[in-house]
């Protein structure tokens, strides 16, 4: 939804999305779950229609963005950078997790055996750096595509691309034509489905207050506050300092144009379902090109999860700290690695990083029946938290295109 400076306020959409949050935390707190199952449809579609276009606009963007890179030099100096700020953003974002749940050490005392036990949603976690690799090369690319295997996708188009980029002129004008017009296509599907955004926040939200409630909230206060902390020292000072060290970028415009994605990241809970708003709204306002949005952001989505890094962090010690485990620094070294690693691994979905922690626990020896009863009392108390670093991931993602950006001399990022 495109909007000029003479809009009035509440026709902006990032306004309508906050007005939609709002009015679905009062209507689930008052009606609980019965009005949580009567208006939850909503979010349930609204998700549903951006899942349905992820793969053909990754796709597109990706195989046009990279064919117009060209190969050799050029492809391999952008996922270069590209991969060079992932992996510092979240080794920043562990340090800060690190830090901050070893200064409020939420686990030290804490009995939250009396806090609800959820049931852990079943996921696929990979088991070692080798089979992340293996999951890059799909044996089946359609296969791939029909099971959201986001990172085979990935892989793929980058190839496809590259061997376009190396077809005569002719012919590569041909196809990269072909691509820019799909590309075009989905990217006006996608703002169609933007237009009902705050339908789908209004149903997300709501069936979220109605079913959880705050009561488990409770018994896992400290814990929550710690994470909280840790996520908004990172997207509030580390992300800002990045952009105006690495791209000379003012945070404060960067976060104004990046409102829409946020709030959408911060609703559904899933740097997946949001890709398709963020890659219109960083080409779009942010005013990177679609030669750089199309290969760093689809990329970001699926390898870079700040949020998710520090919450592994953060996670582990704090399960350690529950039982009474000391972590000596060799051990908390072990825990950063593979914090790092499996925040790559996660998947795109809602409450991956809970899951995904088991690999960050077991990596320290902390495993069997209690760890599981840790992990899931605090899934219990998750979906916050979860939101939360949700739209940490994707500001993450937005601020390395940008930096990216004007790495390789575009002059019109965050620009006003």
């Amino acid at each position: 939804m495109e909007t000029s400076p003479n809009t009035p306020w509440f026709r902006t959409l990032h306004w309508q999305i906050f007005i939609a949050m709002a009015l679905g935390i009062l209507v689930g707190r008052l009606g609980g779950s019965a009005a949580a199952s009567k208006v939850a449809w909503m979010g349930q579609v609204f998700v549903s229609l951006l899942k349905m276009i992820i793969v053909p606009l990754v796709f597109t963007s990706i195989v046009k963005g990279v064919g117009s890179v060209g190969g050799g030099l050029g492809l391999g100096r952008l996922f270069g950078k590209t991969m060079g700020y992932y992996v510092l953003s979240s080794f920043l974002a562990i340090a800060v997790g690190l830090l901050f749940v070893n200064l409020i050490q939420p686990g030290v005392g804490a009995d939250i055996t009396g806090a609800a036990k959820a049931e852990l949603p079943e996921l696929e976690a990979p088991n070692s750096v080798g089979d992340l690799l293996l999951r890059m090369v799909p044996t089946n690319v359609a296969a791939s595509a029909a099971s959201g295997d986001m990172l085979g996708i990935i892989f793929f188009c980058i190839l496809f691309g590259a061997a376009i980029a190396c077809l005569p002129d002719s012919s590569r004008e041909s196809v990269l034509n072909l691509f820019d017009g799909a590309f075009q296509a989905m990217m006006t599907l996608t703002g169609w489905i933007i237009r009902l955004a705050p339908l789908g926040v209004f149903g997300l939200i709501t069936r979220v207050v109605g079913e959880t409630g705050f009561e488990a909230f409770q018994a896992l206060a400290l814990y929550m506050l710690t994470i909280a902390c840790g996520l908004t020292v990172h997207m509030f000072i580390t992300l800002p300092i990045l952009l105006i060290v690495l791209g000379r970028i003012n945070p404060r415009i960067h976060f104004r144009n990046m409102l829409e994605p946020l709030t959408m990241a911060f609703s559904t809970s899933s740097s997946g379902a949001t890709l398709p708003v963020t890659l219109r709204t960083v080409e779009t306002k942010v005013g990177v090109s679609n030669r750089v949005s199309s290969f760093v952001l689809p990329m970001g989505a699926t390898v870079n999860m700040d949020g998710t890094a520090l919450y592994e962090c953060a996670g582990a010690l704090f399960i350690a700290q529950v039982m009474g485990a000391e972590l000596g620094l060799a051990q908390q070294g072990l825990v950063v690695i593979t914090a790092l690693l499996a925040s790559i691994g996660a998947a795109a979905v809602p409450s991956a990083g809970l899951v995904i922690i088991f690999l960050v626990t077991d990596a320290v020896g902390l495993r069997g029946p209690e760890v599981e009863l840790i992990v899931g009392t605090m899934f219990a108390i998750d979906r916050p938290l979860d939101m939360y670093r949700t739209a940490v991931n994707v500001f993450s993602d937005s601020c390395g295109a940008a930096i990216v950006a004007r790495s390789e001399g575009e002059t019109g990022v965050d620009a006003a």
